[in-house]
């Protein structure tokens, strides 16, 4: 069965909300998304590899964390079941396992993660039944003890501190408003292409799966200046496209495309118009499709 075209992609705006929450701790941090076990099609949703092992990392997400860290994701539109939870401890133990020589991942030196926006709350029950603790270590980061041969963590993104975890908190199908604000204040702050990158990520997806919080939060002019913030490179790229092809269809056509995006990204045609200083008229054709876009 073939996926729905609009089915929206989390896990790679999972990954840059990874990048977003340990951006204090980057530069000795490697985030591999999507880290290949092996020849065969298994894959670690987001494997994390510190370069000092013994150096904590400041966001408490991170605080369990040693050397390699195996990062599972789960959707808003995926479960996260008892079986969900060893196939991840069996995807840390196969990465052991396929190390390049004899003990190259120590296994005192392997944790597992699993993120899910709601509490399982039958996963815990059952994993209590196994005999295995769960702590609540942190709000919404869940401690899993006993009986496994390396920690973890179970974090359940809608119960963390809101202070701290935006990036993760609006990933979800019901974003709360402050969260998004707060959000965009912070991404505002960010400057480093890599947080501005991982900044559009999240909000490609947060944006498509929260369409009318967003249209709402669009009509606060402070929040509209920032989100045209955030386009900036977007609109300047759209503009390099026409000079360097040096015809003046080159930037009607980039332009374009950067206006069908914003308006995808449920942007009203009079906020477009605004943010570009293009007529609303001109909005409309690019909108019905009167403008031709290639590529």
């Amino acid at each position: 069965m073939k996926n729905a075209p609009d089915k929206l992609q989390w896990h790679p705006a999972f990954c840059a909300a990874a990048g977003l929450e340990f951006h204090e701790d980057i530069e000795r941090l490697e985030l591999k998304p999507e880290y290949n076990l092996s020849k065969e099609p298994i894959r670690i949703d987001l494997l994390i590899i510190k370069e000092e092992s013994d150096r904590r990392i400041k966001n408490e997400i991170g605080h369990i964390m040693k050397k390699y860290n195996v990062i599972e994701y789960k959707s808003p539109e995926d479960a996260l079941t008892i079986d969900d939870f060893y196939k991840t401890v069996g995807y840390a133990c196969l990465y052991k396992g396929y190390g390049e020589r004899v003990d190259a991942v120590p296994i005192n030196e392997l944790t597992v993660s699993i993120f899910r926006a709601t509490r399982p709350e039958k996963m815990f029950l059952t994993l209590q039944k196994y005999g295995h603790k769960i702590e609540e270590k942190y709000p919404g980061i869940y401690y899993v003890t006993e009986h496994l041969p390396f920690p973890a963590q179970i974090i359940v993104t809608q119960e963390l501190e809101p202070g701290e975890h935006r990036s993760l908190r609006i990933l979800s199908n019901h974003a709360k408003k402050e969260d998004v604000e707060e959000f965009l204040r912070k991404a505002e702050e960010m400057n480093t292409p890599r947080d501005r990158q991982n900044v559009e990520a999240v909000l490609q997806v947060s944006v498509k799966a929260n369409d009318e919080l967003y249209r709402e939060i669009r009509r606060d002019a402070n929040m509209c200046d920032a989100l045209r913030e955030l386009m900036k490179d977007d609109l300047e790229d759209a503009r390099k496209l026409g000079e360097s092809e040096g015809k003046a269809m080159g930037e009607v056509v980039g332009e374009a495309k950067i206006i069908l995006k914003m308006n995808h990204s449920g942007m009203s045609p009079e906020n477009i118009a605004s943010i570009t200083g293009k007529d609303l008229d001109e909005i409309h054709a690019i909108l019905e499709g009167k403008v031709p876009v290639l590529g």
